[in-house]
C-alpha cells in the first residue's frame, strides 16, 4: 500500500451537538504524532463535522502525513452539505499551497447520512428505506443513485475551483458513483460474515479497474460477535432521546479486544495483497465512548467503539502517561501491519 492511514475524528455535528466536546489542539498533534510515529502511518483522514476543526486538525500535514480532508456532514439538506463542502475545499487549498499533499473528500455515505436523497429525516429512517425488500426496492435505489449524482456533478465542479488537488468521495458501494468525476476511487468497505467468503474477490475486481483505489470506514466494536456484523456493530447503543448522545449499551457483551485486532489484520492483509493504494482505518479513538470497566457493564460503551484505544473516564493512561486512554489490542496488530 502507498498511503497507511488512520481516520481521525474532530467531532461529528447532529443537531449543533459536536460529539467531541472538548477540542484541544495541543492534544491533537501529539495523538497525530503518536499516529505517525508508533502506528507507522504516512497518512491521516481528518473527519468531522467543523471545518474549523478540521483545519486545525490538518496542520498534521507540517508532520509529514499525508492529508485526506473529509467534511462529514450529517442531517443536513444539499444546500447546507454543499456549503460545508465549499468552506472546507477552501479551507483545505490553503493548506494545500503550503507544499503540503492534501486529498479532499466530498464527503462520506452522503445520501444515508444526510436528508434530500431517501426519504426520511434521520439515518434510521434512510437505513430503513435502504433496507426495505418490497416491491420498488430498486427503483428507490435507482431514484437515490440519480439525486446523488447530480448533486455531485454540482459539488465536484465547485469545489474544483476552489481546491487544485486531488479529489475523492467516501462511497457506499450501492451509491453506484461515477468515478469519472474523481482522481481516486474511494470506498467504504467493511466486511461482514456474510460478504466474507466474496470480500476478496471484491476487492481484487475494485483494484482491477484503473483509477487507484482508497478503503475507508473500515472497523468494527470491541465486543464478541461485533466482526460479524461489522457495518452495524454499534447498533449496541442506546441513545437520549432529547440530546442523541449515546447513554448505555442496550444489553450485557463480553470485551474482545482480540477479535477486533484480528479483523483489521485480515482485512490489512486483503487490501496490501490486492493491490489497494491507501487504506484509513476507522479509527483512533471515539471520545463519546469512555471504557468504564466498574460498575454496571451497561455502561461501557468503549465495548461500542471503533476506535483502537480506549478513552478512559477521568484518568490518563499507563502506555501513555499523558493521554486519557489506553491502546488495545488492534493497536499494536496495525503498528505491526503498517511497519511492514
Amino acid at each position: 500500500m502507498r498511503a497507511k492511514g488512520m481516520a481521525y475524528d474532530t467531532g461529528f455535528i447532529r443537531d449543533g451537538h459536536n460529539s467531541v466536546e472538548r477540542f484541544d489542539p495541543e492534544l491533537v498533534r501529539r495523538e497525530l504524532t503518536i499516529i505517525r510515529d508508533d502506528l507507522h502511518c504516512n497518512a491521516v483522514q481528518i473527519v468531522g463535522g467543523d471545518p474549523q476543526r478540521l483545519e486545525l486538525a490538518a496542520h498534521s500535514a507540517e508532520l509529514g502525513l499525508e492529508v485526506w480532508f473529509s467534511p462529514c456532514p450529517l442531517d443536513l439538506q444539499t444546500d447546507q452539505i454543499l456549503a460545508l463542502l465549499l468552506d472546507s475545499a477552501q479551507r483545505a487549498e490553503r493548506l494545500r499551497t503550503t507544499g503540503a499533499e492534501v486529498v479532499f473528500v466530498t464527503g462520506v455515505e452522503l445520501s444515508i447520512m444526510n436528508r434530500g436523497f431517501f426519504d426520511g429525516d434521520r439515518i434510521d429512517e434512510r437505513l430503513s428505506r435502504l433496507l426495505d425488500t418490497t416491491d420498488g426496492r430498486a427503483e428507490r435505489i435507482a431514484e437515490v443513485r440519480s439525486r446523488l449524482d447530480r448533486f455531485l456533478r454540482t459539488a465536484v465542479a465547485a469545489i474544483r475551483e476552489r481546491f487544485h488537488g486531488k479529489v475523492t468521495y467516501a462511497a457506499i458501494p450501492f451509491e453506484g458513483v461515477d468515478w469519472d468525476l474523481f482522481d481516486f476511487v474511494t470506498l467504504e468497505l467493511i466486511r461482514s460474515a456474510e460478504v466474507a467468503d466474496q470480500f476478496r474477490d471484491g476487492v481484487r475486481t475494485l483494484v482491477a479497474q484503473p483509477k487507484p483505489v482508497a478503503i475507508t470506514g473500515f472497523g468494527t466494536a470491541t465486543w464478541r460477535g461485533a466482526s460479524d456484523v461489522a457495518p452495524r456493530s454499534m447498533e449496541i447503543l442506546e441513545y437520549g432521546e432529547a440530546t442523541g448522545a449515546p447513554l448505555r449499551l442496550n444489553g450485557q457483551y463480553q470485551r474482545d479486544e482480540a477479535g477486533q485486532a484480528a479483523y483489521l489484520s485480515e482485512l490489512l492483509e486483503i487490501f496490501d495483497s490486492e493491490g489497494v493504494d491507501s487504506t484509513f482505518v476507522h479509527l483512533f479513538a471515539l471520545y463519546n465512548l469512555p471504557h468504564r470497566p466498574d460498575g454496571d457493564p451497561r455502561d461501557d460503551l468503549d465495548l461500542a467503539s471503533l476506535g483502537i484505544v480506549k478513552v478512559l473516564d477521568g484518568r490518563n493512561g499507563d502506555t501513555y502517561p499523558d493521554m486519557p486512554w489506553e491502546p488495545k489490542a488492534a493497536f499494536a496488530t496495525i503498528a505491526e501491519r503498517y511497519s511492514g
